[in-house]
């Protein structure tokens, strides 16, 4: 259980420190400090502030009741049906009750939603919406509207310190508190501790463990294996949401084709063009994720190839409409407006996380998480399209409630000071390198959109055996991160929303419930899978091990 006391370490232990500190510098980072805002908040970002997130690449928008005629009654109905029977009802109706007031706040810091001639909010519709509902910006550009609105506010916010360029290595704990994070600078290999009075995890998901993904190469679960090593529990980690229409040109990461171009009317055929989805669920190409997925993964791997129709539904308004997607269809030199788009599925969002209760706080006292690096309960098995930003903003702003209400404000602060010029470049090591290449291509070979227990026991044996070579953090994060899902995956013997077990293909009633577990349980069963006939075969059979 979490604890509902306070969640800070004692005085003793933060004489000289930051306040709060932030990893991550996506959409929740940067709204939790904006929140937090006067109290001092020190955001550490891998990459440049804003960039290489998911966030900035989200194209679909934001989902909000705020239609004439629609409710945030009817949109939590179609988010519990989305998430396949293990949303907590509570979050579920908590998160879209505040989405309306979550969209002003946004406004508010400039960010420039799509309005009609009226001045009213310009919706679209998406896959399992019973309304249209997504607020979005020049049709996909709503993820690099918000975090160009934000960065601004934040850089123009004298209150927040932002670090760029550091990797989150591990947490600073005190007993049961979470004290600090320990981070190195990109490329470098000097460690720096920054020790804080509460620490926000806001570091992304896990879309870089898998070889196909529309994620940027930070995510790569270093936030969801620093806190379980610390002794967080997860949930949910065997539920990944594979985006079913990334663009398949054989680019790292795979542009996304929005679902709302299938909202648009487009179609998925097949190289003969018969609609893939026809026979396959009700509402065709706008059935859930999950079952759009697997139709495609099915049609590809038995040798066929999938596409994207859009002459006939977008047609000459593409450029216009979808100026991302078309960007990117005209980088890998393909007209959408004439020529179907190849698309397969590709790791896409996490549904799974460190699990927080409604406040964000974490089992650790002193750590909250926020973003997709949380597991709350409001996902699911599968979540709904364009829930992921709205859930960033409704648990960043609780977090910065919740951390108020515990601190005083500070009369006087100075911030931790930094010292790192002593730095040397780090040597790249081929033998991380093949390991990175091991997780990503077994996790999308066996973890993947398809599982079964043969492949989930290989993966987590090579896992096992590669995290011997791992001599810096960040991959020995990854590491655990791809063991964390792959464990989680094992266990759940049953198939529900983003989580298809083919030896157990139905979904079991029994198992309608949130899955957690602890380093401790995963360690326990990667031992397992490393005694297994089919994981000493494999281990014996990879060159790198």
């Amino acid at each position: 259980m979490i604890k509902s006391s306070s969640s800070l370490a004692p005085a003793v232990a933060l004489h000289g420190v930051d306040d709060v500190v932030i990893l991550g510098g996506g959409l929740a980072g940067l709204f939790c400090a904006l929140k937090l805002a006067p109290r001092p908040v020190t955001i550490v970002t891998n990459a440049p502030v804003g960039g290489g997130t998911s966030s900035s690449w989200a194209q679909g928008g934001i989902a909000a009741a705020v239609a004439e005629g629609d409710s945030y009654v009817k949109h939590a109905r179609d988010t519990m049906e989305a998430g396949d029977g293990i949303c907590l009802p509570n979050i579920v109706e908590g998160m879209t009750k505040e989405a309306s007031e979550r969209i002003h706040d946004l406004l508010s810091y400039g960010v420039p939603f799509d309005k009609d001639l009226a001045g009213k909010l310009e919706l679209s519709r998406e896959a399992a919406h019973s309304a249209s509902r997504i607020v979005r910006v020049r049709g996909d550009m709503a993820g690099k509207a918000i975090m160009d609105a934000l960065v601004e506010a934040t850089r123009n916010t004298p209150s927040i310190r932002i670090i760029e360029g550091y990797i989150g290595c591990k947490l600073l704990t005190h007993g049961r508190y979470v004290t600090g994070i320990t981070a190195r600078r990109r490329g470098g290999t000097q460690r720096i501790n920054i020790p804080a009075k509460a620490v926000v995890l806001a570091s992304g998901g896990v879309g870089h463990l898998y070889r196909t993904t529309t994620n940027p190469i930070e995510a790569n679960g270093h936030g969801m294996a620093m806190a379980a090593q610390a002794g967080a529990i997860i949930a949910d980690a065997e539920f990944v949401q594979f985006h079913p229409t990334a663009l398949d040109v054989n680019t790292d990461p795979a542009p996304l084709a929005s679902e709302a171009l299938r909202g648009e009317g487009a179609t998925l055929i097949d190289g003969s063009g018969h609609r893939i989805m026809e026979g396959v669920h009700p509402d065709l190409e706008l059935a859930p994720r999950d079952v759009v997925a697997r139709a495609i993964h099915r049609q590809i791997a038995k040798g066929g190839k999938a596409f994207m129709d859009c002459r006939q539904a977008i047609g000459a308004d593409f450029k216009t409409a979808f100026p991302t997607v078309y960007a990117a269809c005209k980088a890998a030199d393909i007209d959408p407006m004439t020529t179907p788009i190849p698309v397969c599925p590709a790791a896409h969002y996490h549904m799974g996380g460190v699990l927080t209760d409604a406040s964000g706080r974490t089992s650790l006292d002193g750590l909250w998480a926020a973003g997709e690096v949380a597991s709350t309960g409001a996902h699911g098995a599968n979540r709904l399209a364009s829930n992921s930003l709205l859930e960033a903003v409704v648990f960043a702003t609780r977090i910065a409630e919740d951390i108020q209400g515990l601190m005083p404000h500070p009369k006087v602060h100075h911030w931790a000071e930094i010292d790192d010029h002593q730095d040397q470049a780090s040597e790249r090591n081929p033998v991380e390198r093949s390991v990175v290449d091991l997780i990503r291509s077994n996790m999308s070979k066996h973890v993947g959109v398809e599982r079964n227990a043969e492949g989930l026991q290989v993966t987590l044996a090579l896992l096992g055996k590669a995290s011997a070579l791992c001599h810096r953090e960040s991959i020995r994060n990854m590491v655990e991160a791809a063991k964390i899902i792959t464990a989680s995956a094992l266990l759940r013997e049953e198939s529900r929303g983003g989580h298809f077990r083919s030896d157990f293909p139905e979904k079991k009633e029994a198992l309608a419930r949130r899955s957690n577990i602890t380093y401790k349980t995963v360690a326990e069963l990667v031992e397992i899978a490393m005694e297994t006939p089919v994981g000493q075969n494999a281990i014996k059979g990879e060159k790198i091990l």
